[in-house]
């Protein structure tokens, strides 16, 4: 198991906890926190090891997108950079929805 970190430069805080995905076969969970930082921290727990270069590009990719400030946990159990991207995209519509 590989343990994976980084750190992005961001703008907006987020005001809640999100929980997306499972932990399961082609898949993986992410949890963000809310932090006082203009920063954002993401550690990655993933079972495959050497795509810390995919990994980089594709949370790159996200925050330049989506500059919100948070600590930020996945759980990675094979999941496709399409389907991080997916995850991702899936935890800001839960920031959004303000039920």
């Amino acid at each position: 198991m590989e343990q994976l970190a980084y750190q992005y430069q961001t703008s907006q805080p987020i005001s809640k906890r999100v929980h997306v995905g499972v932990v399961g076969s082609g898949d993986l969970e992410i949890l963000m926190f809310p932090t006082d930082k203009s920063e954002s921290t993401v550690k990655v727990r993933t079972g495959s090891d050497g795509f810390d270069k995919v990994w980089g590009n594709v949370l790159t990719r996200f925050f330049d997108r989506y500059p919100i400030s948070a600590d930020i946990v996945i759980n990675d159990f094979g999941a496709t950079p399409g389907v991080v991207y997916l995850r991702l995209t899936q935890a800001m519509e839960e920031l959004a929805d303000e039920k």
